[in-house]
Parts: structure tokens; C-alpha cells; sequence
């Protein structure tokens, strides 16, 4: 036996731990559920010939232009949450929102695609 003293959030503990001379592995874990079928992106249609990425890691918190909706250079198309504060996704050029690849919620990586739009 091997005593130990563990101190978690600042308060000491006492521990002893039994050696069992075993090599055993401890059990495997059970498997894991299949994760729930997403949903699908909105579309109207074929993609874009523009691409729009998320700038940085974070999570979906709005969707501030679907498709179909025409936008201005800088209008915002996707908000994220970036570390606790909104940070809007805009469209780099003029033009016509074709799809929304993310949906309210989702977490996404730097350079996923968030959207897809077309220049007028």
C-alpha cells in the first residue's frame, strides 16, 4: 500500500492506494451512442461561387441572412459566438446569399464553411 496526500481546492486529503501486482487493463468502455442525424443546411439550390468561412472557432448564434437575400460588401450573413462576444461573418462582395452550410447552434472550426453566396 502507498499513502498519498492529495490537496483539491485547497484542502489536503489522505489517500491510500492498494497495489495489486496485476497488469490487467481496466475495462473497456462501453461504446458510445451514435450522435443524432444533424440537420440539413438551407439551400436554394446548387452553391455558390463564393465561400464563406468562419474567421475563427466558435459556435453559430445567429443566422443573419438566409438564402436568396441579397447583401452589400460587409453585411453581415452568419453571427458567431467568439469567446463570449457576437462577431458577425460578413459577405465580402456584393451579391446574393445561395446557401447557409450551418445551422443556430452548431460549433464550428476556423475556416469551416458557414455559407455560400454569388456576385451580382
Amino acid at each position: 500500500m502507498k499513502n498519498y496526500t492529495i490537496t483539491v481546492n485547497g484542502k489536503a486529503y489522505d489517500v491510500t492506494v492498494e497495489e495489486t501486482g496485476s497488469t490487467a487493463s481496466a475495462p473497456a468502455a462501453a461504446k458510445a451512442a451514435a450522435p443524432a442525424p444533424k440537420a440539413r443546411p438551407v439551400s436554394n439550390g446548387a452553391a455558390g461561387s463564393i465561400r464563406i468561412e468562419a474567421g475563427a472557432q466558435g459556435k453559430v448564434f445567429k443566422i443573419a441572412a438566409g438564402p436568396g437575400t441579397k447583401v452589400k460588401a460587409g453585411d453581415p450573413v452568419v453571427v458567431l459566438e467568439v469567446m463570449k462576444m457576437e462577431t458577425p461573418v460578413v459577405a465580402p462582395k456584393a451579391g446574393t446569399v445561395a446557401t447557409i452550410d450551418c445551422k443556430e447552434g452548431d460549433s464550428v472550426d476556423t475556416g469551416a464553411l458557414l455559407a455560400t453566396m454569388n456576385e451580382d
